[in-house]
């Protein structure tokens, strides 16, 4: 895995976003994946809002995506196996790189045909606890087509990244504002934050 760690750092040093296209294996990609439909079959996905704990707004004319918060509470296999990849990968990190995370909250997201968040920052003005922001898709077989590409506004520059299955994005939560773009088939992510 330190193979792929070094993917995803090296690429953000680089360019400010980290890339690494087969940070979720196939088969943790597919149980995930699973996973977040019974969820959304069951009616438990809550829509999305923008905020934190002292601010929260629903709007879906800025955000239409449905969210599950993970924990490691909820006792699932799978999930677990999430929890225990991002533990090697904060432990690497903060090995490497002395960033000194202590922390990290991750939610699956779906998106359904018409839905987008717009542009936005993950940070939140009354709270700096997110340092880097991380994603990674559970779509097999993306097409363009099926829109929904992260868009992210660099100085100058956009930045468009399919949402293709096990790919993960990595990138400062206080710098880079950036957008969903409209998914015209269903998207689906474990989306979440480092924290310090």
């Amino acid at each position: 895995m330190t193979n792929t760690f070094d993917t995803l750092i090296n690429s953000f040093i680089e360019d400010k976003v980290g890339l690494a296209n087969d940070f979720l294996s196939p088969t943790l990609a597919s149980h995930l994946k699973e996973n977040l439909l019974a969820l959304y079959s069951d009616k438990l996905l809550l829509q999305a809002g923008t905020g934190n704990d002292t601010v929260v707004v629903q709007d879906k004319l800025f955000r239409s995506d449905k969210i599950y918060w993970l924990d490691r509470s909820n006792n699932n296999l799978h999930e677990n196996s999430f929890f225990d990849l991002m533990d090697s990968f904060v432990a690497y990190l903060n090995s490497t790189c002395y960033t000194s995370i202590t922390g990290y909250e991750f939610h699956y997201a779906l998106y359904e045909p018409g839905t987008f968040y717009k542009k936005h920052i993950d940070q939140f003005n009354n709270n700096s606890s997110r340092k880097y922001s991380m994603i990674m898709y559970l779509n097999e077989g993306w097409q363009q087509s099926d829109g929904g590409e992260l868009c992210l506004y660099h100085a100058g520059r956009q930045q468009n990244i399919a949402p293709e299955n096990g790919k993960s994005v990595f990138f400062n939560s206080g710098e880079l504002a950036h957008e969903v773009l409209l998914a015209n088939k269903r998207r689906m992510s474990i989306t979440g934050w480092l924290k310090g």
